[in-house]
């Protein structure tokens, strides 16, 4: 229901009418000390009490946690309400008129409030109907599945309000309607009965299913459960979308959770209602069931108002379809994971339980300890995807690295997209060490954007010149791959030309910057290198086979490689003028090393105060200024080179 503007009269009348002690108390035992009342804080954990409450002030405030203010805050407070939610319900509460600041509006609010009093007289009479016909005779199949099936104690079952419908077509419409005198028309706008399609009249929606009241966070049951006690489908029935009932924006058990959420700090998420209150009969008071529907972003933003630190554990079944509710849910709520605005983790319990299977044969600390050891989403989603995959195998291997680049595309935070790409290259390197560090580059590589090329500062300190700016290239990284690959390709199919590279990239002091690359032009030193080092080359004349043969070992970087040891139509053309492709290559290269000389010494300038020190100001000035102008030289003769050449 939107609520509109009220008027500031019917807040005033509110807060002169709700007596703080009495709204206070209704959560929190109290005990008169002098002329004020005193009670354990509902903010925060405490043994000895230190949260006052004032009857003349008509405000509380806690000595231990600093919380304080007036009724109507009190109740925002500890139920995450809003506002204009919690004036009304206090109005209802203490008889006050409302009025808003649109008078208009005044008898639509009035309509709306009457007729949501009567959805929520309805459905707490339906519910008290089907616990009364739980007991019944009728009811004894529906009862025997709660204890023997279920293993559910007497105290649960009351605790969660369980019922019985009884198997009529009219029963509860007959009760409702004809006995209690109740209109038709609200039962069938509480999702209780549907008119019927001929000969006039209604019927029961739920029929011979066991009850399990949907209650909202405050206690009020606002829809019904239904589980079938045969083969009728569907298994679970919901009621429809009411006034007072949206399934994606309801989790059932909150009500009884949210104090053990707040307590622990951590929901916890299942899927069914009976996982929700086997782990609630098992002790474990935090946790929520999401109606048999994907997860919604707001119904994770709702559990998250009773947890400080955001953690939120999703124990969804460990089938495929508790997979794929997992990875749903996970992809509604990704943005939020992402940005670090929710600490997800996922459990899946062993042998493909759900939790009401797995505390039939485990004690509630087995599964405590399951919830501590729960892994992070990303990891989850990492074993997911590496999942029945052979990393030795160069498809699998392929699959698998596009999907973990992914993956690691959207993690926001530096630091932690920096730790997984780590992790995601140990588990790429299949236990080879030595392979890390270049699975780690692989993997920077493809995640992340086109290195950025300089650019004139253009604020005060930044300001450091006039003139036109070096305009970045968009193809900037597909050059620099073609012009490595390039030179490679020349280094192995013409070793007239193999002295010469070596000597222009020693001579420079460049190496390869993307992985593969640096790694081919590793294998090729030491089978060149006669005594390891690079200056004492033997230049074989099976290089090609050499090391073909050494990259057997080494399938992935294969892939990544293998077509630089073949020659085409195409690339013999681009190889008949060597020398001017080696410049070409080598200068493309060279400006690389060049803009990361260049943006670190303008990092520097940038970071130095000029009064502070001078000396070092004006060095780090004119060492990038420097490096500017090689850039502008350099990239004069690669625009060339590329432009004619490539």
């Amino acid at each position: 229901m939107q609520i509109p503007r009220l008027h500031p009269d019917t807040i005033e009348e509110v807060k002169l009418r709700a007596d703080i002690v009495d709204v206070v108390s209704e959560y929190v035992v109290l005990r008169k000390r002098g002329k004020d009342f005193v009670g354990l804080c509902p903010f925060h954990d405490e043994k000895s009490p230190s949260f006052t409450v004032s009857q003349t002030k008509q405000m509380y405030y806690c000595f231990g946690c600093q919380a304080g203010g007036n009724a109507i805050k009190f109740v925002m407070e500890l139920g995450k309400r809003s506002f204009a939610d919690v004036v009304l319900d206090l109005a209802r509460r203490y008889q006050v008129p409302v009025q808003t600041l649109e008078p208009e509006q005044r008898q639509e609010l009035q309509r709306q409030l009457s007729l949501r009093e009567q959805l929520y007289e309805v459905l707490a009479m339906s519910a008290q109907f089907y616990q009364h016909a739980l007991r019944q005779s009728q009811g004894q199949k529906a009862i025997q599945y709660l204890q023997s099936n279920r293993q559910l104690k007497e105290e649960t079952i009351q605790q969660f309000g369980l019922g019985y419908a009884p198997a009529g077509w009219e029963t509860l419409h007959r009760y409702l309607v004809e006995d209690k005198r109740l209109p038709a028309q609200i039962l069938e706008k509480a999702g209780l009965i549907k008119p019927r399609k001929e000969g006039g009249g209604y019927y029961d929606v739920f029929r011979d299913r066991l009850m399990i009241p949907i209650r909202d966070v405050q206690g009020r049951v606002i829809a019904f459960g239904g589980r079938t006690l045969t083969d009728e489908q569907p298994k679970y029935l919901n009621s429809p979308e009411t006034e007072l009932f949206s399934k994606g924006k309801t989790l059932f058990a909150l009500d009884q959770a949210k104090g053990g959420i707040s307590q622990l700090d951590q929901a916890v998420v299942v899927e069914g209602y009976f996982d929700a209150i086997a782990l609630h009969a098992a002790g474990i008071n935090n946790a929520v069931a999401s109606l048999g529907t994907a997860l919604s972003l707001e119904q994770v933003r709702l559990v998250l108002r009773y947890t400080e630190s955001k953690q939120l554990i999703l124990n969804f079944d460990a089938d495929k379809a508790g997979t794929n509710a997992a990875e749903r849910a996970i992809t509604e709520i990704a943005e939020l994971a992402y940005k670090g605005e929710v600490q997800l983790k996922i459990l899946n319990l062993p042998d493909g339980k759900d939790a009401d299977e797995y505390l039939y044969s485990h004690t509630p600390e087995d599964y405590g300890e399951l919830l501590a050891n729960a892994p992070l989403w990303l990891d989850w989603q990492i074993q997911q995807i590496i999942q029945d995959r052979d990393l030795r195998q160069a498809t699998d291997f392929q699959q698998v690295t596009q999907q973990l680049v992914k993956l690691l595309k959207n993690i926001a935070n530096s630091d932690t997209r920096n730790y997984y790409v780590s992790y995601c290259a140990e588990i790429l390197s299949l236990g080879e060490t030595r392979l890390i560090p270049l699975r780690v580059e692989n993997l920077l590589t493809q995640i992340a954007p086109p290195a950025a090329t300089y650019t004139k500062p253009v604020s005060a300190k930044k300001a450091w010149g006039s003139g036109k700016s070096h305009s970045p290239l968009p193809t900037e990284r597909s050059l620099l791959e073609h012009a490595e690959a390039l030179l490679l390709r020349i280094y192995l199919h013409c070793p007239e030309q193999r002295q010469a590279i070596s000597d222009e990239l020693e001579e420079r002091d460049l190496q390869f910057s993307l992985s593969h690359h640096r790694f081919l032009w590793q294998q090729i030193l030491e089978i060149s290198s006669g005594d390891g080092e690079t200056k004492n080359f033997s230049f074989p004349p099976n290089l090609i086979s050499r090391l073909q043969d050494q990259f057997l070992e080494f399938g992935s970087e294969m892939g990544l490689i293998s077509h630089l040891f073949h020659v085409n139509e195409k690339n013999q053309k681009e190889i008949l003028r060597t020398p001017q492709v080696v410049q070409a290559a080598i200068a493309c290269m060279d400006l690389v090393m060049l803009e990361k000389r260049y943006r670190h010494f303008l990092e520097l300038w940038q970071q130095t105060d000029p009064e502070a020190e001078p000396e070092r100001y004006q060095s780090y000035y004119q060492a990038f200024y420097a490096e500017k102008i090689k850039l502008q030289k350099i990239d004069r003769q690669r625009l060339f080179s590329i432009t004619e050449l490539l």
